[in-house]
């Protein structure tokens, strides 16, 4: 009889997903079934800034992905494993170029892709300075909440396994909707404004999330598997949403034309990704992760050899 630890070290991928979907959903499963969802224990979750949601569904969200690649990592792959997977984890040393591209481009997405929804001009309007001076502060408490929980396993320990076996294209396609489907509990809860959630909202969310798992792959491959920079838009995607975006847009539904905004705004830009790279997403053809570009000559290591159309991509 083969053992856990003999089942994860032959299917680590396999064993990653299970205990991620097991963990988290085990751990949600009084959320979804108390006050704040679909009422059936008499439990009112405690609230902090003003929702139950922080909460809610933090801990489950830590004790899935995070935690389960640690694990995984761990027995699978030993201390050269976890060593490479923290060594991604830490890596900032990036361009500028990069920091900027995030901040600024995110928001400027998901603002200008709403404007594409029917009655986002009636009653659009700046953000107020207090939501602005927010803005950096809530999106520090993102990547420390949301970023460090999901992407350290998303991002960190399946794409790179993923892609080197189906490449990052399909690795994506793949990753993506087990993503979206990870959060699939949490429609039944005020997360996604439940009871007045729909079919529709469910199947959005998890081609959302799939075009926005290209562009993060892309994002990962081309700053040299940089989690920080992959955390930062994770983060970056959902602020703009739960802060600045209401602001802008006050008459709109906050989950339902967010989500719109969102799956435009990432289609748009996983399209453009996809034909540009000619689906490479940043991978190099070797299959060696794209040097960050703050790593100057002063290295020791040999540069493995990239040809130069994949450089570019």
């Amino acid at each position: 009889m083969t053992s856990p630890r003999g089942f994860i070290a032959r299917r680590p991928l396999l064993a990653y997903f299970i205990l991620t979907f097991g963990l988290t959903w085990l751990a949600w499963l009084p959320f979804v079934l108390s006050t704040s969802g679909l009422g059936i224990l008499p439990w009112h979750p405690p609230r902090l800034f003003g929702s139950t949601q922080l909460l809610g569904v933090l801990p489950g969200a830590y004790l899935g992905p995070v935690t389960s690649a640690l694990v995984v990592t761990a027995l699978a792959a030993g201390r050269p494993g976890l060593t490479r997977w923290v060594r991604r984890l830490v890596r900032w040393r990036v361009s500028l170029r990069w920091y900027a591209l995030v901040l600024l481009g995110v928001p400027a997405a998901a603002i200008a892709a709403t404007f594409a929804l029917p009655r986002a001009w009636a009653g659009a309007h700046l953000p107020s300075p207090t939501i602005l001076l927010l803005y950096l502060p809530i999106l520090a408490l993102q990547v420390l909440t949301t970023g460090v929980a999901e992407e350290p396993g998303w991002r960190d320990f399946a794409q790179p396994r993923l892609q080197i076996r189906f490449g990052p294209l399909r690795a994506s396609l793949i990753l993506g909707p087990l993503w979206g489907a990870w959060h699939l509990p949490l429609f039944f809860t005020e997360w996604a404004g439940w009871p007045h959630v729909d079919w529709v909202m469910p199947v959005e969310f998890l081609a959302g999330s799939t075009v926005l798992s290209i562009v993060l792959t892309w994002v990962f491959n081309r700053t040299g598997e940089s989690l920080p920079l992959v955390m930062l838009l994770h983060a970056g995607v959902n602020t703009v949403f739960s802060l600045v975006w209401p602001q802008i847009f006050p008459q709109l539904d906050l989950f339902r034309d967010s989500l719109h905004a969102l799956t435009i705004s990432a289609g748009l830009a996983a399209a453009v990704l996809m034909v540009a790279t000619r689906g490479r997403l940043g991978m190099p053809r070797d299959g060696a992760p794209v040097r960050p570009a703050s790593e100057g000559p002063a290295s020791t290591k040999r540069k493995p050899h990239v040809p130069r159309h994949a450089q570019l991509r």
